[in-house]
């Protein structure tokens, strides 16, 4: 089964907790705190694996979450880190962060991989938070917690020439016949569902790889007919081959088939139809070939057209030569600009808090923001010590004036994700 697009939720391992302990020796008086740190949780990678052709894999796959870090233990023990996971792609697949659209990562060579989701460090145990004024603190973290996201994967799959145009023109014929790939061939449309691949050689040694794109159809950049499932495909090519019916078998007219697929791409992202075209016409040996031909090149003067009858075996030659010529001068270009990857965008807070103060109807004021929220998910409540150094973090934040400043009074409930707190002046 070909799967090109799947939507899965990512959860990164939470780190391991931290341990509060002291050194409990015979003969050893007041032991200082030897309680270990926990371990990292899991990231989750995404790497390219060769040989993989879809992401089938993925797509019955609806969460896929890290391990948690291990515990730290007394006696200076710190937990072992989580073993990350792996997620095989393969090349040419996209992440595109669902939320804000934002492209994560595209991974097209053999050896790519990267880092989606960080898995949370370790929370610390009381050993690390040892001071000289506090030389045996009762207090350790939790586990940071991993991160989650959901993630759009897209695979647009890695072609040096694409062959497009309307239903039943010959496209999956010409492939078969120049490469060692078998697609489905049949005198009806829409044969071809996914795009098949096929490795080009020529006799002096050079090679390319050739997509047998699925036929569009007028309205296709809108999602008639294949679609999408045809365009995204395209992106990677570096020449578009446009196959035209000369023969007009069907009833079909060449000019207006043209047409129609330019306006689809056009429609679809103008850098896709901006690609070095060009035309092959195909079905040559038909009676009314030659004729169509005359009135397509005094149409459409500046377009490069090579002859071919692809049943026939005639002008295959040709045809492979001047696309091997044409791929050594044209040279790679990314696909995305550099303002959809999310690595660009640089978020600043210029005079704006982390964290946001809002009152609901039953007068309790909500706090929301990532920074507090992950100090309130580390801190163990039952221990005295964290529930104060909790405290002086969010008045380090300036939420204690802040609340004062929105006419917070002594006693009003404030809450912090599920926990409630008495708010005191």
């Amino acid at each position: 089964m070909f799967v090109d697009e799947v939507i899965i939720k990512l959860i990164a391992g939470k780190g391991g907790d931290g341990c509060t302990s002291f050194r409990r020796e015979k003969f050893i008086p007041l032991g200082g705190p030897n309680g270990g740190n926990g371990g990292k949780g899991a990231d989750i990678i995404f790497k390219v694996e060769k040989g993989l052709k879809t992401l089938v894999d993925l797509k019955y796959k609806k969460i896929i979450k890290g391990e948690k870090g291990v515990n730290g233990k007394g006696s200076d023990k710190h937990g072992a880190n989580a073993e990350d996971v792996i997620i095989k792609v393969p090349q040419g697949t996209t992440l595109i962060d669902d939320e804000t659209g934002l492209v994560i990562c595209d991974l097209v060579d053999e050896n790519d991989s990267f880092v989606v989701c960080h898995g949370g460090r370790g929370g610390r145990g009381n050993k690390a938070f040892a001071t000289q004024e506090n030389p045996a603190p009762k207090m350790s973290e939790y586990g940071e917690p991993g991160e989650e996201r959901i993630v759009k994967c897209e695979l647009k799959v890695l072609a040096d020439v694409g062959l497009v145009g309307m239903p039943s023109v010959g496209k999956s014929t010409i492939l078969s016949l120049i490469s060692g790939a078998n697609p489905k061939i049949a005198a009806y449309h829409f044969t071809t569902l996914s795009p098949n691949l096929g490795v080009v050689k020529l006799k002096d040694q050079r090679s390319f790889v050739m997509a047998d794109l699925p036929g569009l159809i007028e309205g296709a950049s809108s999602g008639a007919g294949l679609g999408e499932k045809f365009l995204k495909h395209a992106m990677r090519t570096k020449i578009i081959a446009h196959v035209i019916d000369m023969g007009a078998f069907e009833g079909r007219n060449p000019i207006e088939d043209y047409k129609s697929i330019r306006q689809e791409l056009e429609n679809y992202n103008q850098k896709l139809a901006n690609k070095k075209e060009i035309i092959i016409a195909n079905k040559m040996d038909l009676p009314n070939a030659q004729e169509n031909l005359k009135k397509f090149k005094k149409e459409f003067t500046q377009k490069e057209i090579i002859e071919l009858s692809a049943i026939n075996s005639l002008g295959l030659e040709d045809m492979i030569k001047r696309l091997a010529d044409l791929l050594d001068e044209i040279k790679d270009e990314p696909i995305y600009e550099e303002n959809t990857y999310e690595s660009h965008i640089i978020y600043k807070f210029k005079n704006e808090k982390p964290y946001t103060i809002t009152k609901d109807d039953k007068g309790v004021w909500i706090i929301k923001g990532a920074e507090i929220e992950k100090l309130l998910k580390m801190t163990k409540f039952a221990e005295d010590e964290s529930v104060r150094r909790f405290a002086r973090k969010l008045k380090g934040m300036g939420v204690d004036d802040e609340l004062e400043k929105l006419g917070a009074q002594k006693g009003d409930d404030v809450q912090i994700l599920d926990f409630m707190f008495t708010f005191k002046e």
